[in-house]
């Protein structure tokens, strides 16, 4: 099993959403992050003063997959993720060792 991590822009959410949906994921866990890369923070303007911001606001999106369904994810995640523009985001792919449900017990692949 893999852990799947995606840094996306905000706006992008519903759209990833949606793919991964149709590509057969069941569940996944967003939280609303802040962080820079190569842009470095933004410059905004509040009440006609400009200022630089410098984390910007993201998305981070994580899903655990059975380890052959890991390419078919990054594709689909880089699809619906993509603007063609600096600060799109990041994908992560981190080993699992092990998954339980907490309810039922079930566990690694059967937890999913």
């Amino acid at each position: 099993m893999k852990l799947v991590t995606a840094i996306i822009k905000p706006f992008k959410l519903d759209e990833v959403r949606e793919a991964l949906t149709s590509l057969g994921i069941q569940g996944m866990t967003v939280t609303e992050v802040k962080g820079f890369g190569r842009q470095k923070g933004q410059a905004e303007i509040y009440r006609g003063a400009e200022y630089t911001v410098n984390f910007v606001p993201k998305t981070k999106i994580d899903v655990v997959v059975p380890d052959d369904m890991v390419e078919r994810l990054i594709e689909t995640l880089r699809q619906a993720a993509r603007t063609d523009r600096i600060g799109d985001g990041k994908i992560f792919v981190l080993e699992v060792s092990k998954a339980v449900r907490i309810r039922t017990g079930e566990m690694d692949a059967d937890a999913l």
